[in-house]
């Protein structure tokens, strides 16, 4: 059980400058993410509707990803204001997606070069994030051992 001691130096640790500046940067790069998969979401569509064969797994991906963006960003406001499990998902998810994005755009023949030359920018961020939130100032506000 916690204590109002420990919970406030948690709390402490959370409200520094060098906290909350590696979770603005970390909120930032998943508002730029979002932004890039809007756009990539916007390229299928162009492409779509240029008469060119944009197939279901492009569609379903360039969908899906804005929403996910969504998602990641409020559970890093969540492990902003001191949620554990949300910091714990968001550092998981930020090494997660990239690989998993990535290697499967490495398929021969899922989707066309230029959007995996797209999914790959659009990815940038989201590594970003991941090395943020294993930076010092994230580790000391969530101390690993309990």
């Amino acid at each position: 059980m916690e204590t109002n001691a420990h919970s406030t130096a948690e709390a402490a640790l959370l409200n520094t400058p060098r906290t909350q500046g590696a979770f603005d940067t970390a909120k930032s790069s998943i508002k730029v993410y979002g932004a890039l998969s809007a756009t990539a979401l916007f390229a299928v569509i162009a492409v779509s509707v240029s008469g060119d064969t944009a197939n279901t797994f492009m569609w379903i991906r360039a969908v899906l990803l804005p929403v996910v963006a969504v998602l990641v960003y409020r559970m890093t406001g969540s492990a902003s204001r001191g949620s554990r499990r949300a910091f714990e998902r968001v550092r998981a998810l930020t090494v997660v997606m990239p690989i998993a994005i990535i290697g499967v755009d490495l398929i021969p023949g899922v989707c066309p070069p230029w959007y995996a030359v797209m999914q790959v920018v659009c990815m940038l961020p989201v590594i970003r994030v991941a090395f943020v939130t294993r930076g010092p100032a994230l580790c000391a506000a969530f101390p690993r051992g309990r």
